[in-house]
């Protein structure tokens, strides 16, 4: 769903410089880096085979005066089969750097699977996401529920340079004490600027059951320094009185094989 300087942003260049130098350059043969972020809508395709991916970064939220510093934003994807990847996301921390009320803490973990679909017709991707939230965070950030989520990320290649994708979600959060169902739909263009760097623009908007719609006109771009790492920027605007004010992140992936 949609989420809600200087010490952030050092943590990020040490990751990124400590996995260069491990990692190297990647064969052209072998498959390269797709993940999920930055856009909201996550990526039409699995994890290869046993390959394990993990995609990192941050993200600083303004919303009612209130800037909140959530990272690391840690999803651990494995490709189990090849059509098949096993997902875990790791519990983000969030602290309040500026504003009131002041939070700091860990918020909920969760599990998940994904299972491409297909074969399609040529250029067409479509996968189904399902994963469980586990009330694994601090008493103020976690949502004391087991909240299951539903989504079919899909993509169209229109041209060779631009791409049609996005997600249609569906979430049951505990609010309250009970599940507050909500809807998602995103719809994203993206463009290859260069063969190693794109950039996207995208409409997400979350419709809970109870609550205002969450509507956010998304920016970002993503770097692939060699053909299993990539670096990532997005920034968006909320189009809604529910939506965050404006968020700004950055983040780090890589790609590496653990199985034959």
């Amino acid at each position: 769903m949609i989420h809600s300087w200087r010490p952030a942003f050092t943590l990020v260049a040490f990751l990124v410089l400590g996995r260069i130098s491990f990692l190297g350059q990647a064969a052209d043969s072998e498959p390269a880096i797709s993940t999920d972020r930055p856009s909201v809508a996550n990526s039409s395709v699995v994890v290869p085979r046993g390959y394990f991916q993990v995609e990192n970064g941050l993200l600083i939220t303004k919303t009612q005066g209130r800037d909140v510093l959530d990272l690391p934003e840690t999803d651990l994807r494995f490709g189990l089969l090849r059509r098949t990847e096993l997902r875990f996301s790791v519990p983000d921390y969030f602290h309040t750097l500026s504003g009131s009320p002041s939070i700091s803490g860990f918020g909920d973990s969760a599990i998940g699977v994904k299972q491409q679909l297909g074969p399609l017709p040529e250029n067409w991707n479509l996968a189904v996401i399902f994963f469980l939230s586990l009330p694994s965070g601090a008493n103020s950030l976690s949502s004391h529920g087991y909240d299951p989520g539903l989504q079919f990320p899909w993509a169209h290649q229109l041209t060779p340079n631009w791409t049609a994708s996005g997600q249609v979600a569906f979430y049951w959060p505990t609010l309250a004490g009970t599940h507050n169902f909500t809807g998602e739909t995103t719809f994203v263009f993206d463009r290859q600027l260069t063969k190693p760097w794109d950039a996207f623009i995208e409409y997400a908007g979350d419709f809970p059951e109870r609550g205002g719609s969450r509507q956010l006109l998304h920016f970002g771009s993503a770097y692939k320094i060699t053909a299993r790492q990539q670096l990532d920027f997005q920034f968006a605007v909320g189009l809604s009185r529910a939506a965050p004010d404006m968020f700004v992140g950055v983040g780090y992936s890589f790609l590496f094989r653990v199985a034959k």
